[in-house]
């Protein structure tokens, strides 16, 4: 294999970005018609917090569910508008310097650059050209009939501990080679992420993922929001 068949990977959540799905599922639900309806879908997204607290340091799936119920009957159009909307007033605002200069380093050592993330297909295609250096994107994607999303992920559903499968899958597929590949991220779900690559970094950790790091001696970094 040649240098340039090396990657690395991001998580975009608190590595890249310094905000979540919570706050984007929020930010769709305020934009409802009628104050029932935002009620209802505030509801939705409160109730995904506490399982984030609770789960979300060893499989966030359940919580990314939960967060999506949000978006239930809003049209296609109106979520890619919505979504822009959020990008432009909110999100490009939230992208972290830290997360671009490693971001930056990394591509000048020739690796491919792979961003994953648990939000929106809609959204993250949107702050993509903010993230500048992205070769590849790998997010969560609304399911949508009769052009209305349904509140549900289609399968695979990012977040979880698929994580690991997931990039051996995609080595093989694109014939990278783990060993020499680095990958950066700060949840406990990430750790067969991150046990797959030959240099591993933590970043701002939460607390499984921090104890795990020191266990295994990985490096951890500590960024400023």
């Amino acid at each position: 294999m040649s240098e340039s068949n090396t990657a690395a990977f991001f998580r975009a959540e608190g590595t890249l970005i310094n905000s979540g799905v919570l706050q984007a599922a929020a930010y769709m639900a305020s934009q409802r018609a009628g104050m029932r309806e935002r009620l209802l879908r505030f509801g939705q997204t409160a109730l995904a917090a506490p399982i984030f607290g609770v789960l979300g340091q060893n499989d966030r799936a359940l919580g990314n569910r939960v967060a999506h119920l949000s978006y239930r009957d809003i049209s296609e159009d109106r979520v890619v508008v919505l979504a822009e909307e959020y990008v432009e007033d909110i999100l490009k605002e939230k992208v972290l310097d830290s997360g671009l200069e490693l971001m930056k380093k990394a591509k000048k050592d020739g690796h491919r650059i792979v961003v994953i993330s648990e939000g929106i297909s809609e959204i993250m295609e949107g702050v993509r050209p903010h993230l500048r250096y992205v070769d590849d994107l790998v997010c969560n994607r609304l399911e949508y009939k009769d052009h209305k999303a349904t509140g549900r992920l289609l399968e695979p559903v990012v977040g979880g501990y698929d994580g690991g499968k997931w990039l051996k899958e995609y080595a093989r597929k694109h014939e990278i080679d783990l060993e020499r590949s680095v990958a950066f991220a700060g949840h406990g779900p990430d750790l067969l992420l991150l046990s797959s690559v030959g240099q591993p970094c933590a970043v701002n950790p939460d607390f499984t993922l921090r104890k795990a790091a020191k266990e295994a001696d990985w490096p951890i970094m500590e960024f400023n929001a």
